[in-house]
């Protein structure tokens, strides 16, 4: 990935990334990133793809000021969200997911043998600085 979206007389232009090496989040999940600012000078969007291994659970977190839609590609993940994560949905292969901004929320992988994988979206271009890690809230679902 480069860092530069325009051509050399600054115009914004149309760009192909490939994805970038993956990393482990603030969330403690891997990604694999794709559109941000970092990589095409994104100013409010990115977009990148989350690998949940059989059984994972990210920690609790929440997205200061950022909405966050997914795209599930395979598998079934779970999420708790809510002030104290008492509310639950499921997303399956083909699903979509929208999380509003500030919602605390710790998704996990519901199956035990098979890995979920989703794109992200979000309206952070820099993908880990909304992330606002909640620890009180990581050991309510165990």
């Amino acid at each position: 990935m480069t860092a530069a979206s325009s051509v050399p007389d600054g115009k914004p232009t149309c760009r192909v990334v490939r994805a970038g090496p993956d990393f482990i989040g603030k969330q403690a999940l891997s990604y694999a990133p794709g559109i941000s600012a970092e990589s095409v000078g994104a100013k409010g969007i990115h977009l990148q793809i989350v690998t949940m291994p059989p059984g994972a659970k990210a920690k609790a977190h929440l997205h200061e000021a950022h909405e966050t839609a997914l795209y599930v590609l395979s598998g079934e993940a779970g999420m708790w969200f809510g002030e104290g994560l008492e509310e639950h949905v499921s997303a399956r292969s083909g699903d979509f997911m929208y999380i509003p901004a500030n919602v605390p929320h710790q998704p996990y992988n519901a199956s035990q043998t098979e890995s979920c994988i989703a794109v992200i979206a979000r309206t952070d271009p820099n993908e880990q600085e909304s992330v606002v890690l909640l620890p009180e809230l990581d050991q309510v679902h165990r």
